[in-house]
């Protein structure tokens, strides 16, 4: 079983994935501190941050549901719900977008067939969403594709990019 198909009534925080997380606690000033890298250990293991999600890390952690909620909202980085397994961000602001961006996300919804930005491919394996910056305003236009930084990525070149994760 991959890691993306834990089921989501199984506890993450268990075994080596709480010795991982119980290994930082040396690290961090208070148990609060750890947020980040626990929420980041529930990705991983789910695919996404659930309800479920946000109350264990919260009982994990001992932090309310409330906050531990707050910080999932806050960072785009986070997922609220279920996406492909391979996690595509186009740069669409105004620098990128004058240099193509716009025809750079269109052309990636249609050939991973996701059909609309933010919705998944039916298949599973995409999901293709607009981000305000990605910080490489000299290397129009920039995707990330789950860890994979991409730069001057044109409609010409996403067939071939999209071919490395099939």
């Amino acid at each position: 079983m991959s890691t993306h198909e834990t089921a989501a009534h199984e506890t993450v925080f268990a075994g080596a994935v709480l010795a991982k997380l119980e290994a930082l606690y040396p690290k961090y000033p208070d148990k609060r501190s750890l947020l980040l890298p626990a929420l980041w250990m529930i990705q991983e293991a789910r695919g996404w941050i659930s309800d479920g999600s946000v109350a264990e890390v919260a009982e994990t952690l001992g932090l309310t549901s409330a906050y531990v909620r707050g910080v999932v909202t806050f960072y785009t980085m986070y997922h609220t719900h279920p996406v492909g397994r391979h996690f595509i961000q186009v740069c669409t602001t105004s620098p990128c977008g004058i240099c193509g961006a716009e025809d750079v996300a269109r052309a990636l919804v249609k050939e991973t067939g996701c059909g609309d930005l933010g919705a998944t491919s039916p298949d599973g394996r995409f999901t293709v969403i607009e981000v305000e910056c990605l910080g490489a305003c000299g290397f129009p236009t920039p995707i990330l594709i789950d860890d994979d930084f991409i730069e001057n990525v044109t409609v010409d070149r996403v067939p071939a990019i999209l071919a490395r994760y099939i």
